[in-house]
């Protein structure tokens, strides 16, 4: 996924970009990047931060810029914000989402008499097909918005310019956009995050949600809406079953009562009788608080992370470095675990693989007796074709299930979708012996809808569905 930040005010700004931009640091573990507009013009600087952290990458050099507004990115994709020259003049852009037609879009710039500059791991940088195609319009507005009409997939800009700072969340909403306006009114200040948490410890308050395909202008005197958003809502569930900071809120729903929520629905299904109830950190402690509430089992914990120098396992690209930082952010509590019954809470399922060799081997050699694995979200069946959560069919632990029980890849995966067809059960049970654990059981998809408090319609579930 990644991270957006950006900030308007009548004076330095740049160490509320800093901090700002870092409260997005769990979206992302490849690229970091701020770009600032002061009276000498446009700066920028882009850090990889695969091994390092983005504070640790920027607090120096940060001091030393100075701007009246900027934008920050936190992605895994590309290097951001790049600074453009354009028919409209010097603006800097940052985007985060996916384009799923990348290369057909690249083929058709480049016949068209393109050049790209920037390259991202061996490819064209996203940023740069953003720019191009917004210039092909008559003005930025106008280029926004058919920019995100030919892409396929999902992007969220912020676009830097002399006039201000125009906001832009992607057509069918599936990732947020948050307003905030300094909470002293006395002082003219704006920002806009992918995260509202953000917003609370730098003195900002959430004035409202961008909505689909809203286009806003932000300048140090208030917000200008330039493009309406549409009637059409599909934002992302993993939001609030994982990606989302607990802190934070989409579209007015807090992310940890959501998740508490998906706990006490796992716990209302579920008849294990259990010394305890236990969430994976940091994402699946919400889940096992709410299951724990729910059930009247004690909370615990058997397991800890090592909070200083390891992020999520699920955003470095490479597998290898997924499973170094699986094995080395979790330490086992022996005391905890030896002899006892335990429900495990995760936030969710992808591959498996961290769960079942670092996670749930840590539990068994130091003397779990039972362990009860409650996935706080449905089998997830298809790639994200919207962000690069997942990547793959074939690195989803539900296909590697079906392809084991059908001998072979398989299209029409319908039947298992059903939670109650023999199909399911079957899959549940190859994925449990997989993971080497005593029960398995996922949240239903409408407990997870109910759980967020949002009308299917208005929520992306393609993940499960494999459809809108």
């Amino acid at each position: 996924m990644g991270g957006l930040f950006g900030v308007v005010a009548e004076e330095n700004c740049v160490q509320t970009l800093f901090y700002g931009t870092d409260y997005h640091s769990h979206l992302g573990t490849e690229n970091g990047g701020m770009a600032v507009l002061g009276n000498k013009g446009f700066y920028n600087a882009i850090h990889n931060i695969s091994q390092a952290q983005f504070k640790s990458r920027f607090v120096d050099g940060y001091k030393k810029m100075e701007g009246f507004a900027g934008i920050g990115a936190i992605d895994d994709e590309s290097p951001q914000p790049l600074i453009i020259r354009s028919k409209f003049g010097v603006y800097a852009v940052a985007a985060t989402g996916l384009i799923s037609n990348k290369e057909s879009l690249t083929a058709e710039l480049l016949n068209g008499g393109a050049s790209f500059g920037e390259m991202a791991g061996g490819g064209v940088n996203n940023i740069e097909i953003v720019t191009r195609l917004i210039n092909r319009a008559d003005n930025i507005v106008e280029g926004i918005a058919s920019m995100r009409g030919v892409i396929e997939g999902s992007i969220c800009a912020l676009v830097l310019t002399a006039e201000g700072l125009y906001a832009a969340r992607d057509k069918l909403g599936r990732f947020p956009l948050a307003l905030g306006r300094k909470k002293d009114h006395s002082i003219k200040a704006y920002v806009v995050a992918t995260e509202a948490s953000s917003f609370e410890n730098l003195g900002y308050e959430l004035v409202r949600f961008l909505g689909p395909g809203e286009i806003v202008l932000i300048t140090p005197d208030g917000v200008k809406q330039l493009k309406p958003e549409g009637s059409a809502k599909k934002i992302c569930s993993f939001l609030w079953i994982y990606t989302g900071y607990p802190s934070s809120s989409y579209d007015g729903i807090g992310v940890e009562i959501a998740r508490e929520r998906c706990g006490r629905f796992l716990a209302r299904r579920d008849n294990i009788a259990a010394d305890f109830v236990a969430g994976i950190p940091d994402s699946g402690v919400g889940h096992a608080i709410g299951y724990a509430m729910e059930s009247g089992i004690p909370f615990r914990r058997p397991l800890v992370k090592y909070t200083p120098g390891y992020g999520r396992s699920y955003t470095p690209p490479s597998q290898d470095i997924r499973d170094l930082v699986a094995t080395m952010k979790l330490s086992a509590v022996r005391d905890v675990i030896s002899g006892n019954r335990m429900i495990i809470c995760d936030d969710s399922i992808v591959r498996g693989t961290q769960l079942k060799n670092y996670t749930v081997k840590k539990l068994w050699d130091n003397g779990a007796r039972e362990i009860h694995v409650r996935p706080a979200c449905p089998p997830l069946m298809f790639p994200c074709i919207y962000a690069s959560s997942t990547r793959t069919n074939a690195e989803l632990a539900c296909r590697k299930a079906i392809r084991a029980i059908a001998g072979g890849s398989v299209d029409n995966v319908e039947e298992y979708l059903e939670t109650d067809s023999p199909a399911y059960g079957k899959m549940i049970e190859w994925i449990r012996k997989d993971l080497n654990v005593t029960s398995l059981k996922y949240l239903a998809i409408d407990d997870m809808i109910a759980a967020i408090g949002l009308p299917a319609e208005q929520l992306c579930l393609h993940c499960w569905r494999g459809r809108q």
